[in-house]
């Protein structure tokens, strides 16, 4: 009897499952989609309700004739594709590809790979989906429609080396981080003073302790001097003391979103990273489906994780709760992302398993009793004036989930008070406390910090943009594309003034801090930023985010059958077509240009502008006579910040800095980065290099070093023709302007006696028979 043919999306799922459903069961891998839009003419008939043209990838083919050869021998033919929206459509292009009816095809779906999960899924299998297929197909033309159309719209409007490219959700992404760069720019800090006091009590043992008391903040530094004068002599008593239960509760068990914030702040990964991990342990049978925007675990769920709580911890940590969705239209999958198996605490793989410890503890947690805290304030009068301080602590007296897990905060909700409290000693009313130390420092407020990957992503998910499967694709292209990148920002020296009493005498001292440092945060390019503002004034709907969070409820309404997918489509595209044929016809060109001042030397003005390379300041103008004068900017640099003294200290370049072997040593920036040039020879320079501040003694060494290198390396050149036979890591190659070419396997031996014709044979051979690209195709969302 010929077996059954289960296909599945991923090789690493495929033997998971096979070895679940044993000899009944052939179960093969389509590794991700197989067909998608073709390339030419936008793949779509728009003059016939939208019809897609659907092709087979010339990667994909040897996986669709594979699969077809085993369906045909097979018994029956059964889906077993990721269960949402991109998986559901790859099932039905299954169907057509292999000649399957999608109305009775079985399909069949499950949260997690365990041998019940699967046996239960063969046991009701269902037929494919065709809502939720329109809807994934719906999601597909649109965002096709609006990078084919707009696209050509950019590459008209400004002048770029590369192909610029705008999509519908990358492009709304954008706009949030450059909206945010703004308003940190436009933002001016204020400052105000902190009074502290630090008193002296004694703790349970007797022993004197130290504990820190709040007054009220002061405006600027005269009103803190004055409130510090008045309390000169003062004596301290506790007026009042209050005890006050309170408690903590455990974050629900994790969703996508939730999963990539937690994995960016505790563990430091990407969202990209994130994903791969948790899908990598999805596969493997460990976790549940890992595309999902629900917080609710089932039943079987909840009961093994309240057993594992009552075995590991005791019964009077378990508290049973039931976590429900804010969001209405949780789409992907119905269950949170939980571990398979509550037993398992760990992953004996050393990628995944911080990833699923993490998941296993919050999945704990969620299961968990409250923490139990006492909170302590208390009051201090002061005898010279009619102010209080206020001192404040916190006991945990029972610590129910906290035992296991704590959610950590991000940057933006952090505040001066999180950490401050700590234990009081026990304090009474009427107690007359010592005074040790009163003083009032100087605290600035702060702009809101630059998202991060995962802060990007809760405010993707707060705005109704994007879903779970698509909010690592959209990171993952907006920094392809040039118009955001992720980079560290080194803080900034400031001062600011502590004002001290010290027994009956008050001191001013100015001490440093460092601010503004960040790590791994999202900075729009100055290309993000000027597309960002032609495609707001231009395209307002495409860029506004109540109209893409609109789209994606109408994808929802689609996938539960209430809107035809090319009605939505049609009611989208009509006026967007108008928006992009009025934009090609009456909008200016894209200039991005700032003008700073002029040159005290020529005149000319000095503005900074969107290069064919990318962000520069310019002298002059092209029309003038006499040719303008351009310097790049500096990767920490941009158009809209630069000042007239920073733009000017950019014509410093080239710089000769010194006499080499009677050559001048000169440091410049080309299209590559900064680099030396010495006797016609060019030697990039490092990251810790400064082109500005580089010296001839630290540049001497760099030429040495590099150029023994390139002479080691160096096999024959052939200058007539600007070829070089050359010596690399993995053996001699060729080098043709920037192009490198391989060296047959059967001349690399003798690769130093090859002839100027055998080298151009290599050549056109190599151009005539481009390699081809093999890569797995990978899902992608909007």
């Amino acid at each position: 009897m010929a077996k059954n043919l289960l296909i599945v999306e991923s090789p690493a799922k495929a033997k998971t499952i096979e070895k679940i459903l044993g000899e009944d069961f052939e179960v093969k891998s389509c590794y991700g989609h197989i067909r998608d839009l073709e390339k030419g003419d936008m793949g779509i008939d728009v003059n016939n309700k939208y019809l897609p043209r659907y092709i087979v990838p010339e990667d994909k083919e040897k996986v669709v004739k594979e699969l077809k050869g085993i369906a045909k021998k097979s018994g029956e033919v059964w889906l077993a594709t990721d269960e949402d929206r991109e998986g559901e459509a790859i099932s039905w292009h299954l169907c057509e590809v292999l000649g399957l009816d999608p109305a009775i095809t079985k399909r069949i779906v499950f949260h997690e790979i365990t041998k019940p999960a699967i046996q239960n899924a063969v046991q009701r299998p269902r037929t494919v989906d065709m809502n939720l297929v329109n809807a994934q197909q719906a999601r597909r033309i649109l965002d096709r429609i609006v990078g084919f159309e707009l696209s050509p719209v950019l590459w008209r409007k400004m002048s770029m080396k590369n192909n610029l490219s705008a999509g519908r959700v990358q492009s709304v992404a954008v706009r949030i981080i450059a909206e945010r760069e703004r308003e940190i720019n436009a933002f001016l800090a204020t400052s105000n003073f902190r009074i502290e006091a630090t008193f002296t009590a004694n703790d349970l043992n007797g022993k004197p302790v130290n504990f820190k008391a709040e007054g009220k903040k002061q405006a600027d530094a005269e009103g803190a001097e004055k409130f510090l004068q008045s309390c000169v002599n003062a004596t301290y008593k506790v007026s009042d003391v209050q005890v006050k239960p309170g408690k903590k509760t455990p974050a629900a068990p994790f969703t996508t979103s939730t999963l990539q914030q937690e994995a960016s702040r505790k563990l430091g990964y990407s969202v990209s990273r994130t994903m791969i991990l948790a899908q990598k342990l999805y596969e493997s049978g460990k976790i549940t489906y890992m595309r999902t925007d629900s917080v609710s675990l089932s039943e079987t769920a909840t009961d093994a994780v309240k057993a594992q709580v009552s075995a590991q911890y005791g019964d009077k940590y378990v508290q049973v709760r039931k976590f429900k969705n804010k969001n209405e239209s949780a789409q992907e999958a119905h269950e949170a992302i939980r571990p398979t198996y509550m037993e398992n605490n760990s992953s004996d793989d050393a990628d995944t398993r911080k990833l699923y410890e993490l998941i296993w503890k919050r999945t704990m947690a969620s299961q968990m009793a409250d923490a139990e805290l006492e909170k302590t304030t208390a009051r201090i009068s002061i005898s010279t004036n009619k102010d209080e301080l206020t001192a404040s602590g916190e006991v945990l007296k029972f610590d129910g989930f906290l035992k296991v897990y704590m959610e950590d905060k991000d940057e933006e909700e952090l505040t001066e008070d999180d950490n401050q409290e700590g234990v009081l000693p026990p304090l009474k009313s009427g107690q007359e406390l010592p005074l040790k130390e009163m003083k009032a420092t100087e605290r600035f407020s702060r702009p809101l910090p630059r998202y991060t990957e995962a802060s990007l992503v809760k405010k993707l998910e707060e705005l109704g943009i994007g879903r779970p499967s698509t909010y690592a694709p959209t990171i993952s292209t907006i920094l392809k594309r040039g118009y955001v990148e992720k980079r560290d920002k080194e803080g900034v020296k400031r001062d600011y003034r502590v004002l001290k009493l010290t027994g009956t005498k008050v001191t001013l001292v100015t001490e440093q801090e460092n601010t503004g440092a960040e790590k791994s945060k999202l900075f729009p390019t100055d290309l993000g930023l000027v597309v960002t503002d032609f495609l707001k004034q231009h395209f307002d709907d495409i860029m506004d985010y109540n109209f893409t969070a609109r789209i994606e409820q109408e994808f929802d309404e689609v996938a539960q059958g209430k809107l035809l997918w090319n009605k939505m489509i049609d009611d989208f595209y009509l006026p967007f077509k108008k928006d992009v044929e009025n934009t090609i016809e009456n909008a200016e060109r894209i200039k991005g240009e700032r003008e700073l001042g002029v040159d005290p030397v020529s005149g000319k003005k000095v503005v900074a502008r969107m290069g064919r390379y990318g962000p520069m300041v310019q002298i002059g103008d092209v029309n003038d006579e006499e040719k303008p004068k351009f310097a790049k900017l500096k990767n920490t640099q941009s158009i809209e910040t630069i000042s007239y003294e920073e733009a000017m200290e950019l014509f410093k370049l080239p710089r000769t800095i010194g006499q080499f072997e009677d050559q001048d040593v000169v440091v410049n920036i080309g299209r590559f980065g900064p680099y030396l040039a010495h006797d016609k020879k060019f030697y990039s320079l490092s990251k810790e290099f400064d082109p500005y501040t580089i010296t001839f003694d630290e540049a001497q060494p760099i030429i040495v070093e590099k150029r023994d290198a390139k002479e080691k390396s160096t096999i024959k050149i052939f200058e007539k023709e600007k070829i070089q036979l050359l010596r690399g890591p993995y053996g001699p190659y060729i080098k043709q302007g920037l192009r490198n070419f391989k060296i047959p396997k059967d001349k690399l031996e003798t690769a130093a006696d090859l002839t100027i014709e055998e080298v151009q044979k290599i050549i056109e051979e190599a151009k005539a028979n481009p390699p081809k690209k093999s890569y797995r195709k990978k899902k992608t969302g909007s």
